[in-house]
């Protein structure tokens, strides 16, 4: 039996189901990546609670992530880079399986070759209609950074004291916040004096500025405008916080 190739080549892509998906128009879009396994494998190859060679690696991730995707913000904390999306971008054709898949291959690419051994990230998506939606979801991401430092000093100070995983999570299971910070306490560790980015994460976007230079033409001196990306270790809380994002979130200066 002959079969005409063009309808062949249209019934297989048919059974791509996913394939045409695209996200809805004018949204702000945010990619969520996380690593997969990711508890077991910092283990065998970070130190805990935090290690500033997994939090470099991220950045770099991240810095990936930014450039790759033309993103205006990026924000990483723990195991995790969210990258956002303004409402105007076309990527793609704002495929929603395109951009899952390869957000997450740049990612676990960037990272197996930063690091020197294999990891890989998965990849989701959230929308928003508005600046303050954008807003509210990184202050989310923020507070959600604070929650997994505390927990995570707590959990790692109770193991290097000799207990078990065990015995460790059940001493923290049902604890407060302040009994969290007392408990670091009791072990000589004040969670307010950590480095900010363990507790508040780490943010990446574009910035503009000015390179002083020589027209060897003309024999006079210029300055030139160029982009760079910024990284910030020391970023603000709570409302603070809000305004930076928005004020990111609205520039143009991603071009």
């Amino acid at each position: 039996m002959t079969v005409d190739a063009d309808e062949f080549e249209a019934a297989q892509r048919a059974r791509e189901y996913f394939h045409g998906l695209t996200l809805l128009p004018g949204a702000w879009t945010v990619l969520r990546l996380d690593g997969r396994g990711f508890s077991r494998f910092t283990e065998q190859h970070f130190d805990k609670p935090f290690d500033e060679r997994f939090g470099g690696h991220m950045v770099t991730t991240a810095t990936a992530l930014l450039t790759e995707l033309g993103a205006r913000y990026a924000y990483t904390e723990s195991d995790e880079i969210s990258v956002l999306l303004p409402p105007g971008f076309d990527l793609f054709g704002r495929g929603v399986e395109k951009l899952v898949s390869i957000s997450a291959g740049i990612a676990s690419a960037t990272f197996t070759h930063d690091a020197g051994f294999p990891a890989h990230f998965d990849s989701r998506i959230w929308l928003g209609v508005s600046v303050t939606d954008v807003a509210d979801y990184f202050s989310w991401r923020q507070s959600d950074a604070a929650r997994c430092a505390l927990n995570g000093w707590c959990y790692w100070t109770l193991r290097k004291a000799g207990l078990s995983r065990t015995q460790a999570t059940r001493t923290l299971d049902g604890a407060t916040t302040s009994g969290k910070n007392e408990l670091l306490y009791q072990h000589g560790i004040n969670f307010n004096e950590l480095p900010a980015w363990q507790r508040r994460g780490i943010g990446l976007w574009w910035e503009t500025f000015e390179r002083p230079g020589h027209d060897p033409v003309r024999g006079v001196d210029v300055t030139a405008t160029r982009r760079r990306i910024r990284v910030e270790r020391e970023l603000p809380m709570k409302d603070a916080y809000r305004a930076l994002v928005q004020q990111v979130a609205a520039s143009s200066a991603d071009g």
